[in-house]
């Protein structure tokens, strides 16, 4: 594949459009483009977690995520394409089982808290969400193949335990264990 961004100031963007891969135009508020957008912000984000101290497992997986949302976001950009491969929502169910079973059970919902890197993971989480609400209101416009919708909804729920994994791993030394929500219903049981 060559040089494919040759000019990244091209001005046409200026009426308010932005281009599709398959060469359409569409408003920058459509659908399409906020699903996109979400899915590109989420993208970041992780890379934002990259950049802190993680286990050399979670960052390996997380590089492999990066790839996949950029087929993602490629997907949305060219309509009736298929770029997110099916086999990347039974890599994110493996994931997350391998890593869920390494957790004690929840006790109480926990704050999106603990460690730098745990918490940037909870960001990315929410930023899941955000792009897996997207790609839904995109698929009651549009047709939307199911795999980016169960990706995105995997990832999310794969986010969460990995914030609980790297506040376990406590690479910061700031961590160590969840942090629970003080819960009215917590503080009568305890008193």
């Amino acid at each position: 594949m060559g040089n494919r961004l040759t000019q990244i100031a091209t001005r046409t963007g200026d009426d308010g459009s932005t281009g599709l891969g398959d060469g359409t135009r569409v408003p920058k508020d459509h659908l399409r483009v906020h699903a996109m957008g979400d899915v590109d912000e989420l993208n970041s984000q992780l890379g934002v977690v990259l950049s802190e101290p993680l286990p050399d497992d979670v960052r390996e997986l997380l590089v492999t995520i990066q790839h996949e949302l950029f087929n993602l976001g490629g997907e949305l950009s060219m309509p009736g394409h298929e770029l997110l491969k099916t086999d990347a929502v039974a890599r994110l169910d493996e994931a997350l089982a391998h890593y869920n079973g390494t957790l004690p059970r929840l006790k109480e919902f926990i704050l999106p808290a603990g460690t730098r890197s745990a918490a940037l993971a909870h960001v990315a989480r929410t930023m899941a969400r955000r792009a897996e609400r997207a790609v839904v209101a995109l698929g009651g416009a549009q047709a939307v193949r199911e795999a980016p919708r169960h990706y995105l909804n995997r990832l999310s729920d794969l986010l969460f335990v990995l914030a609980r994994v790297l506040n376990r791993a406590n690479l910061d030394g700031l961590g160590g264990d969840d942090v629970y929500w003080n819960s009215e219903r917590l503080k009568r049981n305890i008193t």
